[in-house]
């Protein structure tokens, strides 16, 4: 009888397994609603290792998920369609919901929503800020007209030695 109850006990604990693998979560997206059409990288080093194998600048979304500062920003980046196009075209795009150690991509601070700008020569665009002077790489959603700007000052890789 106690073996009868083993076996039983066995093919359901199968059973269960078998349902698991059936219902694998999907990974989420790194877009993390910041724009499904872009190809985004997961982290700072993938992106670094991209935009040197690409020559297209990385272009870094420091946000966090339950800021509405942050949500109102990404709601503005996602309506702007000629962000989105350069986004998916020109640059090496990374979101971060995690501060990072690299003192370079905080040159003011670690306050969120930033965004930042890195070159294909490794070197973080310190010279493209937003508008405002005590968060210099602030944006707000009605600074889309600007970012676009920025985004296209990007671009063009920077040559301080000229």
């Amino acid at each position: 009888m106690l073996r009868w109850v083993l076996f039983a006990l066995f093919l359901l604990i199968c059973a269960a397994a078998g349902e698991q693998k059936k219902n694998k979560v999907k990974p989420q997206s790194f877009a993390r609603g910041w724009g499904n059409n872009i190809s985004w990288v997961e982290s700072y080093e993938e992106g670094l290792s991209e935009m040197v194998k690409s020559q297209k600048p990385l272009m870094i979304i420091h946000h966090l998920v339950d800021c509405p500062y942050s949500q109102a920003l990404r709601k503005a980046f996602v309506a702007e369609k000629s962000i989105q196009k350069m986004a998916e075209e020109d640059f090496i795009m990374l979101n971060v919901v995690e501060e990072t150690a690299d003192k370079h991509l905080a040159p003011d601070g670690y306050y969120v929503p930033r965004i930042l700008f890195v070159d294909p020569s490794m070197t973080v665009r310190a010279d493209i800020a937003g508008k405002y002077s005590n968060r210099l790489y602030a944006y707000e959603p009605t600074d889309m007209e600007y970012l676009a700007k920025n985004m296209k000052k990007a671009k063009v890789l920077w040559h301080p030695e000229l």
